[in-house]
């Protein structure tokens, strides 16, 4: 065979309002197991992990306030190992390398406006006092 790692990653939302069928005090636990059972049955692998971040975002309410969906990346290895992640961290990474480089040249154009008003103003503050 080649030796082309093999990798599958998709992008899921999963529906977890069906936890608040369970006691309140179990709510978050029961959203970790729907997580878990989700990329069990789309990804066909039982070793199962899920990303520190996306643990963070569940339990981020409390045991009794989990998120009622959640966006999530599932991607297999070549070892039929499974990691859960948190989509938005890719989004985020994203947009913050654009915003980055983007505020220099905006602040740039600003201060250069305001130094152009602050001279009109001043202008007119000296008319008024030599009047």
């Amino acid at each position: 065979m080649s030796n082309v790692e093999e990798t599958i990653a998709r992008i899921y939302t999963i529906n977890l309002s069906k936890a608040w069928l369970t006691p309140k005090h179990k709510r978050t636990d029961r959203v970790v197991n729907m997580i878990k059972e989700f990329a069990v049955k789309h990804m066909k692998s039982s070793q199962i992990k899920i990303d520190q971040e996306l643990n963070r975002y569940i339990w981020e309410k409390g045991k009794t306030n989990p998120p009622r969906k959640v966006r999530v990346r599932i991607v297999k290895d070549e070892d039929d190992q499974v990691i859960v992640s948190l989509y938005e961290d890719i989004v985020n990474e994203n947009e913050a390398t654009e915003l980055k480089t983007e505020p220099s040249i905006v602040s740039d154009n600003v201060s250069d406006a305001a130094a152009v008003n602050d001279d009109d103003d001043t202008s007119g503050q000296k008319e008024t006092k030599n009047k």
